[in-house]
Parts: C-alpha cells; structure tokens; sequence
C-alpha cells in the first residue's frame, strides 16, 4: 500500500504540490490565529463554595456551616477531594472532581446538593458558588496610585470596588475583579450604653429603627390630569445627618433621635487583607481573575485596552500600576522556545548540506521541516491546543527524527543516481523510496507510539504532558505522511545535475576509514565485542543507584512568589507592619522591579487565606541587568538570609506554580504532611513532634506545622439560671455580645451605586479590656439594665484560628520546604525519621503530600504503560521485518540507550522526574527507530547479495554485512548527528521552560549517542 502511495504521489505531482501549497497556508493562518501561554492549564476542576458567616469564630463556622456542606458534597458524583476551610467569620468549600468533568456540569451538580443542605445552615446564611475560575487564573494585578495626594484610602477603594470593579469584569474572559487593600467606608453608630439606659432604650430598638430608616418603597400608581405617575416613598440614608436624626422614640415627650445616643461617623470596616507596594505602605489592588479554560494572554490584552479607555475617567492624579502581568512571561516562554525550533532546524539543514554536499538535496529535508510543523498547528489549532513551552517544546524535541526519513531517501537517491545516471529520474525516484520508504515509515510509526505513556498520563502531570505529546505525535505523523507523499516529487524535481559520487565524498571516506576497522574488529571478536557491551550495561547501576527523584524540575516564570507563615493571633495592625518590613528589605535587591505584597484575603472566594499568610510577588527585572553571576538561585538565597523575622517561617516559590499546588492537593511547598484526626489539640502535638522530627532530616530548608490552635478566644459563658432570673434568654444576651461588643452591621446605604454598611457597637471604652466586658450593660424586660458579668464567666483562652478538614476529616499541614536535596530521597528519609520516633494514637493518621503525593501517582502509572508500550513496540517491528531475530535484535538498543540516558542525568546533576521520564519514553522510540535504520541497510545489502547469487559461504555474508555497514554508514551517522543537533540547542536554552526542556533532551541525547555506538558494533 505504501509503495502504490509513493507511485501515485509521484504521478501526480501536481495535486501533491498544489496540496502542500495550501497546507502550508493554512498552516500559517493556525499558526498566527492560535492561543498562546506560558503553560497549559493545569488546574483540576474545581468548584467553590463561599459563606459568609459575620462575626463568627472558626469553631461556630465549622460546627454550624463548614461541616454540614462538606459532609453534603462528598456525594456529588464525580468529586474527588472536598476541602473545607473555617476562617473568622468565613467558610470556604472547595471541591475537586475527576479529570475529564465538564466545570459547568460540576457547578449544577453542587447547585443541586447545596439546595438540600441549605435547610442545615443557620437562618440568615446562604452559601454561594464562586466564579468559575481557580487560583492558576490570577493572571493581572494592579494597584492605584494617587499621584495628587488628595485621594485617601477609603476614596481609592470606592473607585476600585465602585468603578473599576465593574468595568473590568465586562471584559471577556474576566471571571471576576478582587479588590486588596485600603478601607472599605462604614458608617458607624458608636451607641453610648448609660445614655440608652437613661432613655431607657434596648440596643435592639436601635438597630431597628436602622434598619427601618433606610429604604425606598412603591406605592403603586396614581392619576392625575390623565397622566399616570409611579408613587415613591424616598427613605434611602444619603449621610451622617439623615442617620443623627434617624428617631427612637419619645422619652417624657421629648423625641430621642439616634444623635441624642450615639456618636455617628465614618470609620473603616473590619480588615482581613492588606495590600502594600514596595515596603512603602498601604495601597488599594485589584486582582483579574481569568474564567476557566480562557486564553490568558487575549484576556490581559483586553483588560489593558480597558483600563487605557478608562484611566481618562478616573479622579485627577490617580492612575493604575500593573504589579504582576502574565503575558510577559507568556511571551518569553513562547519567545524562547520560537527561538529554539528556528535554531534546530537551521542546525538540521546545515548538517543535511554538509553531509549530502549538494545543496538542492538538502532542500527536500530543509522544506519539508517547517511543512510539517505547519500541519501540526493545524490540527492544535482545531483540537484547542495553545502554543505554550510544553506543546511547542514537543515539536522541539521531535525535529531531529522529522528529517531522518527525508536524508535517508535522499541518501539513497543518491545512490540510485549514482549508480543509474541516465535512467529517467522519476523512474530512480520510485524504486529509491520504494527501497526505504516502508521501513522508514514504520520507523516513524514506532516513533509516535512510543509516546503512548506520555497520554496515559493523568491529572497534573497529564495535563502538562499531554501537549508536548500531542505535538510530537502530529509532528512525526505530518513528517511520515510527507516522507511518502511531497518528499518523492521534491527528490524528483531536485535532485538533478552533477551530485558527488558517494565514495568521494570526503565525509563519507572519512566515516568509512574510521568505521571499517571497527567492523573488522568486532566481527573477528564478536565474543570480546559481546562482553563490552554486557560491562557497559552494568555500568548503569552506577548513576541509576545514585540520581535522585522529584516530580518536576523548577519550571522558573521570571517572577518570584514570597510565602511565609506567622503564627496565628497576629493583629492586623503587627501584620501590616511585618507587611511592609518584609517588602522593603526585598525591594532593596537591585534585581527586583517591584514588590506587590498581600497578607490576609483578597476579595474573593479563590483566595482562601488567613490573616497569618503573606503572599508577596516579586517582579523581577531583566536578567540582563542583574548583577554579575546571579541566578534565580543565588538571588533567592540572598532573599532569604535578608529576610529573617522572629517568628515567621519562609517558603520561596512562583506565582504560577505556587497557585496550582495548592489547587491541587492544599500544600504550598515541595513536601508536605497531612495529619488527619478529630481533636484539635492532639493534632497540634502531633504536629509539633513531626516538625521537630523533620526539622533534623538532612535536607531541610525550614518546617512549619500550623498552630490550629493559636487562635486566642474571650468567651462568654452563660449562666443559664442568672440569666433566667431576671426574665432574659440566651439569646438576649448574645445579641448584646455580637452588636454591642462585636459590632454589627445592621444594613446598608444606597448612595447612587454605591453601598456602605451601617455598623452598631459601643465605644472602645467599653470593650477594651475584661473589666470593662463585664460592666457592659444588658437592658431586661422590666427596664433594668444588668451587668454582663453577672449573666455570665468571662474567660481568655487558646483556641482554633482556622480549621482546615479534607473530605470530611479534620486535618492539620505541617509545610517542609527543602534545599539541596531531591524529593524522593528526603521523603525517603523523613519517612523513616517520623515513623520511628512519632507515634500515632488510634484513629490518627498522616499522609505524605505535596510533589511527593504526585510522583507515587506517576510512578505506578508509568511501571504499568511503559512495558506495555515496549510490547507494542515489537510487535510493530515484529509485522515490519517478519523475523523474531531481527525484532529482538532492534529492541537490544532500547536498554543500551538508557546507559547513555542515566549517565548523562547523573553527569548533568538531573534528578528522575516527569520530565526525564518523557524523555526516555522519548528516546525509546528514537533507539527503536534508528535500530530499524540499520537493520534496513543490512536487509538491503543481504538481499542484493542474494540476488546476485553471492551468498554461497561465510565470506560472503561478511561481505554482505561489511557493505550494508560500512559502505552505507554515511546515513546512519546522518540520522544519528540529526537527532543530536536538533536536540542540542535546547540545552544551552535559557529561561522560561527551559529547565524542564533541558530534562527532556539529556536523555535523549545521552541516549541516542550509546544506542547507536551499540548499533555500529554490535
């Protein structure tokens, strides 16, 4: 069949050029029209529930909404993981499904269990779902800057929650607009408790008469003069003075109004995040959230068009500063690897010219290359790949193997050519590729299933992967489909004229004199031959026993992320205060551009952070203007030395990577450690007894478990039968402790668009300390106003600062960041440290988590898709070459390529990874293919032998063998220095995607240069 395809190519031509002509248009038109991005979007499918619960502890939201939604959702089909986290006054849900659930049919489905859980929850609270977007969509950050001094931050958070909020999240793509920072405007009723018990006034009464005061109503209609008019009542609060005059009633005659009671002014609402800007204090931010499944870099471009359009509308004197911007590092990545395909295949084309000596041959390779690249971003275009470091880096990796096809049928026309010169060049053409093509053809099948491992990748490391071998499998399949169509009518059309006979070829004679005494030897040796090659396989027991493991290589974004923990209980006032230090120290580095700090929350339900959690983005200039010898390494060694506060624990990450962590499993470093049980207390101690075991496991750079229990806590504790004494409830008593201790917001304003909460409370005066707690007044039915320490025990202690639970179970994360040392081999260690001097009581348990979570998960995947995929490998030898000899003889080369493979990891310092995995699956294929290459010539010789009725004794076949070796060696070093030099330039690559490229291609070089030295001897 391929042979008649070859024939009908050649015949026609035409239609094959006219065909290419339009592939390769079409191809540029994917090519500029495609989606780009850093990297793939390797978020799970999430759902988010948000509460709001105001005023309420970690432990009351927990008990009372955390818990019955949690407990709720573990029976939505498809979920994988329910996290619940209780916060002050928050709760968050965050469920993740299976790879391969559709986001929206995820969102209906909790939609639906949340209406069966919402009867559960306490009167007043309604869950709601978050956007429908991750964390990994954070792809814009900006400040406001107020140029005029005129603007204070209350004013510049109305812009942002009022104006910008709203205009930005038009945008398409754009999820939603979380504001940071600055104060949210609230009018404030400071209720003075002795002039309410001289009124005689309950607190309630005034919040009430609050809430009473402050809307529009309807009347309906009405006629007049044949004209119909709509019937308002106008009641909206508009300012301080309409709530001064709001009234409570009569006393003695005399109105009392809310003035006569209470201190009205503006203040700020309760803060739980604060944003600053390089160490220089507090700043108001806002954060793009990108939809699920959007192109990022269209979104940022639209985003920036709209903010251009509408700075001219924002007050005088303040403009928008972007802080973190993705597409720049969206275009380097792509950048980068552009400048990489350019490299290899001008790198290709120069050694087809060398080799060949005849420059119209070496077109026929030099065209097809980027042809068959344009095929490829056909079919990404269509199927939704984006252009990012994985996909394009699996084109990458697949150059040097896209050409052998087309050198080796050049090779060979050259022969023909040689040997036929006056024969029609159409009729050389057709049995030339008739001579080669199908083997070469099953050569590239062989190519491209290897890489079925790469898809049975799942979740993370699927999602990364699965590009790059998309990619690589369209590429080898675009290169195979030319390689019997377009390649025979180029060879046609230019391989013509004067072409140097084979054994004057310099490179060739030169090949042959190194090579036929090799030869020579190894066939008079062939027992000494065997036994170098077994010691040679031993010797990979040397880096194999000593290279260590991590799931992946650092995938460097340009841009740093800063996070440490602090213990819980810290005030607001101490972290911003720690806020503004950290950024200021950092922002001294003369290789920092600028510091975006945040501790606490955004405003929004992707953000799940407490107030003990800073997250600080670092925007890093241009490594051309970095100091001398800096690296991204040496700079965050210098960071962290700088960087050294009492009490707070670092972990220096990238936005991007950071932001998909802990999506995925919670964790924020490279290991972690979930202790799973029911009492808080116990999990502490556990906690504590782990970090101080891991802490001395060599390897570790710091180690943090969470103070669940950190969380300082006045409680109230009733007393029920005082409290019956004097005709009150508990509920009475609790009203007075949320509003007039705590404070509460008992409704808004309506000012145009904007709202404003309206906040009851008493002074500070009365709530300041526990003395002053306990004369806090309580009015009862009969006018008298009673003590709060007579109603109840007032008692200081440590409590629960945030619960955290995993479907279902309480858990507490101890954080172990690590330095000089790889995953695999300290978890390894830690392992055995923590299980021998950590006891669990009954009904606790941990489990290890973090990258080391994700590489037990590929590890069992790929020990059961990698033999399986080396078995369909052979069988498609085994239907290529109808000889179990031969098949066995070509799948020698697969082990013998992994001694170049590991020595060149352990060499480089590489540890085993995803990424080194890919590429030797990678390399399989390439040693299976080039194995193939030779066996093909030795066919070849053999057969013309025979044919000529050569074979008759050993000498012969020496002979045979001699000259399917030797006299053809020319294009087997070709596909071999192809391989090589397209993979070359990928490992003096830097930046973005670099790292994890260079761990593709080491092994494939390393290996690729054994296998062959194997092939040539062996």
């Amino acid at each position: 069949m391929l042979k008649k395809i070859i024939e009908w190519s050649v015949k026609n031509r035409f239609l094959i050029i006219l065909a290419t002509v339009f592939l390769v248009a079409w191809g540029i038109y994917a090519m500029v029209n495609i989606t780009l991005d850093a990297i793939p979007d390797l978020s799970d499918v999430q759902v988010i529930i948000y509460t709001e619960y105001p005023g309420q502890s970690p432990q009351i939201v927990e008990d009372q909404v955390t818990y019955p939604l949690t407990t709720a959702m573990l029976s939505v089909p498809g979920a994988r993981v329910v996290r619940g986290y209780s916060f002050f006054g928050y709760s968050f849900v965050y469920i993740i499904f299976e790879d391969g659930t559709d986001l929206y049919w995820a969102r209906s489905r909790v939609l639906e269990y949340l209406n069966y859980v919402s009867s559960r929850l306490p009167e007043g609270v309604t869950p709601v779902l978050g956007p429908d977007a991750t964390g990994v969509g954070w792809v814009y950050e900006y400040v406001l800057e107020d140029t005029s001094g005129k603007h204070d931050l209350a004013q510049l958070r109305s812009i942002q929650d009022w104006f910008l909020k709203y205009e930005l999240a038009a945008v398409p793509g754009v999820s939603e607009v979380a504001s940071i920072g600055g104060f949210v405007k609230q009018y404030q009723v400071v209720v003075n408790p002795d002039k309410l018990a001289a009124f005689n006034i309950p607190l309630k009464k005034v919040k009430m008469a609050l809430a009473r005061s402050n809307r529009d109503v309807g009347g309906r209609l009405i006629e007049m003069g044949e004209t119909e008019f709509m019937v308002r009542g106008l009641g909206y609060i508009q300012g301080i003075e309409d709530i001064e005059n709001i009234s409570l009633g009569v006393y003695r005659g005399t109105p009392v109004r809310i003035k006569d009671v209470a201190d009205v002014r503006l203040g700020p609402e309760l803060r739980r995040g604060i944003a600053d800007l390089n160490g220089e204090g507090d700043v108001v931010g806002g954060i793009i959230v990108m939809r699920w499944g959007e192109n990022a870099l269209k979104t940022i471009d639209r985003v920036k068009e709209k903010i251009k359009s509408i700075e001219k509308s924002l007050p005088e004197g303040v403009k928008i500063r972007p802080v973190y911007d993705r597409s720049a590092l969206i275009k380097r990545a792509v950048a980068n690897l552009r400048e990489k395909l350019i490299e290899e295949s001008l790198v290709v084309a120069l050694v087809s010219i060398i080799f060949l000596l005849h420059f119209q041959s070496a077109l026929v390779a030099i065209i097809t290359l980027p042809i068959a690249i344009l095929i490829s971003f056909i079919i990404m275009f269509y199927q939704g790949i984006n252009a990012n470091i994985m996909s394009l880096g699996g084109i990458a990796i697949a150059i040097g193997a896209m050409v052998d096809a087309a050198i080796i049928m050049v090779e060979n026309m050259h022969k023909y050519h040689e040997h036929y010169p006056d024969r029609n060049v159409w009729v050389n053409v057709i049995e030339s590729t008739h001579e080669v093509g199908p083997a070469l053809f099953y050569s590239l099948l062989v190519i491209t299933v290897s890489f079925l491992p790469v898809f049975a990748l799942e979740a993370q490391e699927g999602r990364l992967f699965k590009p790059l071998a998309y990619t690589k499998t369209y590429a080898m399949a675009a290169a195979a489909l030319l390689a019997i169509t377009l390649q025979p009518v180029l060879m046609g059309y230019f391989i013509r004229g004067k072409i140097l006979p084979e054994e004057k070829n310099p490179i060739n004679r030169f090949l042959i004199k190194i090579y036929h005494p090799i030869v020579d030897f190894v066939v008079k040796y062939r027992k000494t031959t065997i036994i170098i090659n077994l010691v040679l396989l031993l010797s990979l027991v040397i880096p194999a026993t000593r290279i260590g493991s991590e799931f992946m290589p650092p995938l460097y974004e340009g841009d740093l992320l800063y996070m440490p923990t602090t213990f819980p209980g810290i005030s607001i006032t101490k972290a911003k205060e720690l806020l503004q230090q950290t950024d200021r120290i950092i922002r001294s580095f003369p290789e920092v551009k600028d510091v975006f700090g945040k501790i606490g929350r955004a405003e929004t339900a992707t953000d799940p952070a407490p107030l003990s959690m800073i997250e600080t983005t670092i925007t890093l200039k241009p490594e051309s203007e970095w100091r001398p010898g800096m690296t991204p390494e040496k700079l965050i060694e210098e960071l962290d030395r700088a960087v050294q506060f009492p009490g707070l624990t670092n972990a220096w990450t990238m936005p991007i990577k950071t932001r998909i962590d802990m999506l995925s499993t919670g964790i924020k470093t490279p290991v972690g450690i979930k202790i799973m049980g029911d009492d808080l207390d116990t999990l502490v101690k556990i906690g504590e007894q782990i970090e101080a075991v891991v802490r001395e496991v060599p390897g570790t750079l710091s180690a943090f478990a969470e103070r669940i229990t950190g969380g300082n806590y006045v409680d109230f504790d009733i007393d029920r039968e005082a409290v019956a004494r004097y005709g009150l409830t508990v509920g009475d008593v609790q009203d007075i402790i949320m509003s007039a201790i705590g404070g509460m917001n008992v409704t808004q304003t309506v000012e145009g668009l904007e709202r404003y909460p309206v906040n009851v409370r008493y002074p500070e005066d009365f709530r300041q300390d526990l003395e002053s707690l306990k004369r806090v007044l309580v009015p009862t039915p009969t006018g008298a106003q009673v003590p709060l320490g007579q109603l109840a025990e007032i008692k200081v202690h440590k409590g629960p600062a945030t619960i955290k639970s995993e479907n279902a179970r309480r858990t507490l994360w101890v954080y172990v960041d690590i330095r000089g040392i790889d995953v695999g081999t300290y978890v390894n260690n830690a392992m055995k440290a923590v299980s021998e001097r950590v006891k669990l009581p009954p009904g606790y348990s941990l489990v290890w988590s973090g990258q080391f979570e994700y590489m037990q998960r590929v590890k069992k995947k790929l020990f059961l898709v990698i033999p399986l995929t080396l078995f369909i490998v052979f069988l498609i030898i085994y239907f290529n070459t109808k000889s179990m000899i031969k098949t066995s003889i070509v799948m020698i080369t697969v082990p013998v390529s992994l001694v170049g493979a590991f020595w060149s990891l352990y060499l480089l310092g590489y540890h085993l990874s995803v990424a080194v995995w890919v590429g030797i699956i990678a390399l399989a294929g390439l040693s299976a293919e080039t194995g193939v290459v030779m066996l093909l010539y030795l066919d070849v010789a053999y057969e013309d032998a025979r044919e000529k009725g050569l074979m008759k004794t050993t000498r012969d076949l020496l002979e045979a063998i001699h000259h399917g070796a030797v006299k053809r060696v020319r294009p087997k070093i070709m596909t071999v220095v192809t391989i090589i030099a397209g993979l070359l330039p990928i490992m003096w690559s830097h930046g973005a995607g670099a790292d994890t490229m260079k761990r593709i291609a080491a092994p494939m070089i390393g290996g690729v240069i054994t296998s062959a030295l194997m092939e040539l001897v062996l």
